[in-house]
């Protein structure tokens, strides 16, 4: 599935607002909690810990705010039903590995 990190201020505050959908997932890092205010669409969200350990999965409409997770560091984002089909559930570890067109590690800001 294809993955957008959003890792800066601007990028994490803009997030998925003004989109009328999403393909793949948005990683949104550092980040414990998150809002669906001004959104088209229903997302799924996975809060993870410092090492990708899914700490919670809820399913969030609409104009809703989801109550940030004290452990978590960061938040993962997709379309509503999008994550129990890709088996995301509490206490599995994601792993983010490069695309082939995705630059080196080291030149990733």
């Amino acid at each position: 599935m294809p993955l957008t990190i959003a890792a800066s201020y601007r990028a994490r505050a803009r997030g998925l607002l003004g989109r009328d959908g999403l393909t793949g997932a948005l990683l949104l890092t550092p980040a414990s909690g998150v809002h669906t205010f001004r959104m088209r669409f229903a997302i799924d969200v996975a809060y993870l810990d410092r090492r990708l350990t899914v700490l919670d999965v809820h399913t969030l409409r609409p104009g809703r705010l989801g109550r940030p997770r004290l452990r978590s560091r960061h938040v993962l984002e997709a379309e509503a039903g999008a994550l129990e089909r890709w088996g995301v559930r509490r206490g599995v570890r994601v792993v983010i590995a490069p695309g082939p067109s995705a630059p080196p590690p080291s030149s990733v800001r």
